[in-house]
């Protein structure tokens, strides 16, 4: 089961953890438990933890994806316990940028990154994250004396800044209803927050030797490793709840790039009739079981359009909780579609899930259009498509927001 929003406190560490909550911190969500032993007055049963929030179907811990759109379609953010696959698009063009808004949205809000790839060092990985984007809507108590000088304009830009980048919203619990961040993606995260945080990096290539051997025939070399790494890294560091973080409770924030490449010793993009496709399943089945006891959330890209066994990616699907696509006009034909000429792609909701359930849950929104403007990536649109084996191509309509299921037009960004 995953970590829900109702988990209480070890109980070495009650009284200290009322103590860093005020009453002014408990939401609507949140019960009051009975009074703890030595102390004056009952406090929640939950420590808010920065970047966090509770579901308000289940009362499941979530977390942003770093791209707010996106957090409304899921449901209201990532569930803590749970895996995001992202369908890579064609080129690889916009699979990184969601990659790179969940590991961002990580360091903003002080979470413990860990970073694995095959292809690209986590080091270069988080220098290239994209920076906060300033905007109005934060909250307008600091430097009132710096607020009488500035213009307005620089005001409201001075106080966001500050804001981001505020020691208390790394620390402290999250007490307004914003959830999530904006990203600039034509600039980079300041080093400063890169150098303050803790990350780990799982970097393949420096972690395999010659000499390694497969003791098991049913994972790789570089699945096992990572497997290690991960487990290593819950346990030590206190997410799984046996050892108790001591100083304050903390998400691990877990990104993996391009699973299932070559890179990785899989052959699942190689050929058909491949050897370790149930290496994949395995990986993904012993990951979900180390998330669903842990404050860790994992978000996984993979080249689905790669994969020639199309029963693989419905196995990998299973297997995750939370599945998003992306597609890509670029080489298309939809990329010269005048229907298409605002958009650069589209984002298909394959699969939320049902949490304490045996199936998955249905989202009723399936497809949205995106596009990468100069700074922001937005969900701007939805789309119905209608008739798709028409012969003479797609059919889509577009209307004003409304509950018809026929057309139906939501600006999210």
């Amino acid at each position: 089961m995953a970590a829900v929003a109702t988990c209480g406190a070890g109980a070495g560490g009650t009284e200290s953890m009322a103590a860093a909550t005020s009453k002014s911190n408990v939401t609507s969500f949140q019960r009051r438990g009975p009074r703890a032993r030595g102390t004056d007055s009952g406090g929640p049963r939950l420590v808010s933890i920065a970047g966090t929030r509770p579901s308000v179907r289940n009362g499941q811990l979530l977390v942003s994806t770093g791209l707010p759109a996106l957090d409304q379609l899921l449901g209201g953010g990532l569930a803590v316990g749970t895996v995001l696959l992202v369908e890579e698009d064609k080129y690889s063009i916009y699979s990184p940028l969601l990659f790179k808004y969940f590991l961002a949205e990580g360091i903003i809000n002080g979470h413990t990154l860990l970073v694995a790839s095959a292809k690209e060092d986590p080091a270069d990985i988080l220098q290239e994250l994209p920076a906060p984007l300033l905007d109005d809507s934060c909250k307008k108590e600091f430097d009132e004396d710096v607020c009488n000088k500035k213009p307005e304009s620089d005001i409201k830009m001075k106080i966001a800044w500050r804001y981001q980048l505020s020691p208390k919203m790394e620390v402290g619990p999250v007490t307004s209803s914003r959830f999530g961040h904006y990203y600039d993606v034509s600039k980079r995260i300041p080093r400063e927050l890169i150098e303050t945080s803790k990350w780990h990096g799982f970097f393949l290539p420096e972690k395999m030797s010659s000499a390694d051997k497969v003791e098991c025939c049913s994972l790789t070399p570089g699945y096992m490793k990572l497997l290690h790494f991960i487990q290593n890294i819950i346990y030590e560091e206190g997410f799984d709840g046996s050892n108790p973080q001591k100083k304050q409770r903390n998400i691990l924030r877990i990104g993996i790039q391009s699973l299932g490449l070559p890179l990785w010793g899989d052959d699942v993009c190689c050929s058909e009739n491949c050897d370790s496709s149930h290496s994949l399943s395995k990986f993904l089945y012993i990951l979900r079981g180390l998330l669903r006891t842990s404050l860790s959330a994992c978000i996984i890209t993979m080249p689905t359009h790669l994969i020639q066994n199309k029963a693989i990616i419905a196995r990998v699907t299973n297997l995750s909780d939370t599945v998003v696509a992306l597609e890509s006009f670029v080489g298309s034909e939809r990329e010269t579609n005048p229907l298409y000429k605002d958009y650069h792609g589209l984002i298909h909701i394959r699969q939320i899930p049902r949490l304490n359930n045996l199936i998955c849950d249905e989202s009723d929104v399936k497809d949205l259009a995106f596009k990468l403007k100069r700074k922001l990536f937005t969900i701007e649109a939805e789309w119905t498509v209608r008739e798709r084996d028409r012969e003479k191509g797609l059919s889509f309509v577009v209307g004003s927001p409304s509950n018809d299921r026929h057309g139906r037009c939501t600006t999210l960004i």
